[in-house]
């Protein structure tokens, strides 16, 4: 039995991304006082890049290093996919883990040079929810 037929074949998995397409288009933007505090109190507003022209460096660098923080999980995620599948050779897991590991040092030396965190990367897209998944 293939991998589609176990979780119920091509036609389910279509279904399935129609549905979250279908309910990803009904969302509205919400607006950062919409937006409810995790233990229900009162709202929270959305941590999202302000354009102040005090910190547009630093603003600017933490989109950029959002984006290269998103790429990099993805590249993660997908070295892992190979590593399990037996693609790679151990001196290919080796760099690659070697790579992984030396960006993921920049990346830190990055944010603490300007004054930010891995957490504060994470952008909220409002109804969706933020853009990095939680750390494991």
């Amino acid at each position: 039995m293939t991998a589609d037929e176990e979780r119920g074949g091509p036609d389910r998995r279509r279904a399935e991304v129609a549905a979250a397409a279908e309910r990803a288009f009904r969302l509205l933007p919400a607006a950062p006082g919409d937006l409810p505090a995790p233990d229900g109190r009162a709202s929270v507003p959305a941590r999202r890049i302000t354009a102040d022209p005090d910190t547009v460096e630093r603003d600017l660098m933490k989109l950029v290093l959002t984006l290269v923080e998103l790429l990099r999980q993805l590249m993660e995620r997908q070295a892992l996919n190979r590593v399990d599948e037996g693609d790679l050779t151990e001196e290919e897991e080796e760099r690659l883990g070697t790579t992984l590991m030396l960006l993921h040092d920049r990346m830190t030396g990055l944010c603490a040079r300007y004054g930010l965190t891995m957490d504060d990367l994470n952008l909220d897209l409002g109804p969706l929810g933020t853009l990095l998944p939680p750390p494991e």
